[in-house]
């Protein structure tokens, strides 16, 4: 850190204040230490933000001394015939689940139940480019089929041969050694780092933050973790964030779908952690980095240095410059004796994927420059919010409306603009059995829930009512709140098959 300027001259010097006989100049209060807790986006986010510093310039008069907090593990000992480097730096980034290190209080507030397990939650492949202007993360599924090297025991001591096994239990069988062994095994990358972090205190992260901004296109609940939000825009606190991240139940895509609102999540916290103050300020930021460097686990070269040298490298990053995948999935539900249900790759997709990576390419294609603006010679026209992305195409979604209202004619208003965004209106619209409704009402049958979250996500605002037995035809019951416009949404495309589906950093769903 650079020292401070001298002070002017011509500054006038601050009187001196008398001193008190009967007091004394107070001291700083101290702090209590708090006791160790579970961290993971906590961690995560801080290795991140330590860079933000670096880039910022503030070095290792505010970074000195953290790496005797780092816990070290040696994942990589007397590995053998390991894949060959490619460029740029690879690092697993792995969590574990930590939830039996946290309160009674927590784990009700935030229905942390069910038993802990020794097995990684979350496995991911953070890939920067040589170049350090941009970064890839790549998710490995948690139950993709995997088949473990050969290996010794670590409990007997006895050689254990190859064999299939749920991808984050590799963990529990031979910690991160294994984890790593099995992970090059799959993905023929080698990996050059290893960071391990727990979960829990990812709240706390995003607290320090002052919350995360997220977007969804269709509702989302979840009644295993109490997430609730409706469509748009929310700013979530930690614990809404914890709920949102965990979220399996939302969608028909589980696990899938976690994983890509992890994505989208992380996106934007590295916005949010690159422009927050919190994190530009050195003293608040090394009080919260010491607090949290000490339970981290990081191989013994992944230090202080390599952190700061990399966020020098990385002034110029932006959102833009960052992408997320998940490995692409060639079988869902693929049953194996004695493990039970698991995915397994699409092997073509998956080479395919990784051989970018070993050869430093960006996944997805450059966004084209834009051509320059040309001065308007009227008023501009009002901005238009981007199609929705939702999970049922309004094609194959049925729609009778009805007024639920005294203005004559909302219905066929509702009924035409739903027609024009591409929904099967069945151009009858009807008069509703209320007529004093001040918000628009989707009815449906809860086994068409994902065609009501595409419908609703077409009608922000609306509620969603679920009603056993409707059948296919949704049901719309206009209220006051209709102002005549109707929100465009699209289905998102699958990637095509032996591809991987990417997200940037700055992409929009809303």
């Amino acid at each position: 850190m650079s020292a401070s300027p001298p002070r002017s001259p011509a500054r006038p010097a601050r009187p001196q204040r008398r001193p008190q006989p009967t007091r004394q100049a107070p001291r700083p209060p101290v702090r209590p230490r708090r006791p160790r807790r579970p961290r993971w986006a906590m961690r995560a986010v801080t290795t991140l933000s330590v860079v933000v510093l670096a880039s910022a310039g503030i070095g290792h008069s505010v970074m000195a001394g953290l790496d005797a907090d780092i816990a070290r593990v040696d994942p990589f000992k007397d590995m053998k015939n390991r894949p060959a480097a490619g460029h740029g730096m690879n690092v697993l980034l792995v969590g574990t689940d930590g939830r039996d290190k946290i309160t009674e209080q927590e784990r009700r507030r935030y229905r942390l139940g069910g038993a802990p397990c020794h097995c990684t939650d979350t496995i991911m492949i953070v890939h920067i480019s040589a170049d350090r202007k941009r970064a890839t993360v790549v998710s490995l599924p948690r139950d993709s089929y995997a088949e473990v090297p050969a290996q010794v025991d670590e409990t007997t001591h006895r050689p254990r041969a190859a064999h299939p096994i749920k991808l984050n239990a590799a963990y529990a069988e031979g910690g991160p050694q294994l984890t790593v062994r099995t992970v090059e095994d799959m993905t023929r990358l080698k990996i050059d780092h290893y960071l391990e972090v727990d979960f829990i205190t990812f709240m706390r992260t995003v607290d320090v933050l002052g919350g995360v901004r997220v977007c969804t296109a269709q509702p989302l609940k979840d009644s295993y973790t109490g997430l609730n939000l409706s469509p748009g825009t929310h700013t979530l606190n930690g614990g809404q964030a914890l709920q949102y991240v965990r979220s399996r139940h939302v969608d028909a895509a589980s696990d899938l779908g976690r994983m890509k609102r992890q994505q989208r999540f992380l996106a934007s916290m590295i916005e949010q952690a690159t422009s927050s103050g919190v994190l530009l300020n050195p003293i608040r930021f090394r009080d919260v980095t010491r607090a949290v460097l000490g339970s981290v686990r990081a191989d013994t070269g992944f230090g202080t240095d390599e952190l700061l040298d990399l966020g020098r490298a990385m002034r110029n990053f932006s959102p833009s410059s960052s992408e997320f995948t998940t490995v692409p999935i060639g079988q869902l539900g693929y049953a194996v004796k004695g493990i039970g249900s698991t995915l397994k790759w699409d092997r073509a997709g998956a080479d395919q994927l990784f051989r970018s990576l070993r050869e430093d390419k960006p996944l997805a294609p450059p966004t084209p420059a834009h051509a320059p603006t040309p001065t308007p010679t009227h008023a501009p026209k009002p901005q238009v919010p981007p199609p929705a992305t939702v999970e049922v195409a309004p094609a194959g979604i049925r729609v009778q409306v009805e007024n639920g209202t005294p203005t004559a004619g909302l219905a066929r208003r509702m009924d035409a603009a739903l027609a024009a965004t591409g929904f099967a209106t069945n151009h009858r619209p009807v008069g509703a059995a209320r007529r004093d409704l001040r918000r628009t009402v989707v009815s449906f049958d809860p086994r068409w829930d994902r065609s009501a979250r595409s419908l609703a996500a077409a009608l922000p605002g609306s509620v969603l009512r679920a009603v056993p037995g409707m059948g296919p035809v949704l049901r719309v019951t206009v209220g006051t709140d209709f102002k005549g416009a109707v929100r465009t949404v699209r289905a998102e495309a699958p990637a095509p098959q032996g591809e991987a589906s990417v997200i940037r950093g700055d992409d929009r769903v809303c």
